[in-house]
This record gives structure tokens, sequence and C-alpha cells, in this order.
């Protein structure tokens, strides 16, 4: 199974950008998925998360601001940032809690991490 996120890059303060997380291989299904970020010296800390029914939690910083979706058809979760501020530099990673087709449980799998930088 991989996660393979999109999307990154360079924008200025209020600006957007959108991350994609697309899952494949040998998939069951799919529950949770999230985006978590890290920036350099911090702990990594969750962002949003999305269960399969569509449920979403946020990070109180990015309320109002982040918005998660997903596209069950497609295995991918998505990030839609509006109004980035200079703290929401960071390398994002995607999550996704899988269960492969010879597993009877759902494990975590990390994607490879996607750069952004609010900068001006």
């Amino acid at each position: 199974v991989q996660l393979q996120a999109s999307g990154g890059g360079l924008v200025q303060p209020g600006g957007s950008l959108r991350l994609s997380c697309a899952a494949s291989g040998s998939i069951f299904s799919i529950g949770a998925m999230g985006w978590y970020r890290q920036a350099p010296g911090n702990q990594r800390e969750l962002v949003a998360s999305i269960i399969f029914g569509g449920t979403t939690n946020y990070a109180d910083s990015v309320k109002g601001r982040f918005t998660i979706s997903r596209d069950n058809s497609k295995n991918t979760v998505y990030l839609d940032m509006n109004d980035l501020k200079r703290e929401d530099t960071a390398v994002y990673y995607c999550n996704a809690k899988i269960r492969i087709l010879t597993a009877l449980r759902h494990s975590d799998y990390w994607g490879q991490g996607t750069q952004v930088t609010v900068s001006s």
C-alpha cells in the first residue's frame, strides 16, 4: 500500500493551496483519513481528519480556513487551505487507516510528506 501526496509549494500569506493524497495497492477498506503537519523543532500535529462517512475534525488553529474532504471512489483525501499564514509553514503528511486484503484489522499508513511554505 502506498499513499502519494501532492500539492505543496510556496504561497504568499493569505493565499490558498490544495493538497491531495491518493492511496493505492491491495486495499480492502479505508477508515479515517487525515492530514498532519510538522514544523522544524515541533512535534507532528493533527491538522484535520475525516471518517468514511464524512464527519470531520479540525485543529483549532485551522478551523474556518482549512477544509478536508475525501473521494472514496478514488481512495483520495484532500485538504483545501485558504487564508494561509506564516505559521502554517510545515511538512504536511497524509495518514490513512487501511485494511489490506490479507489483514483483519486496519493499520496506519503515511504519505511521504509535502512541503508547504507560506512566505512573502
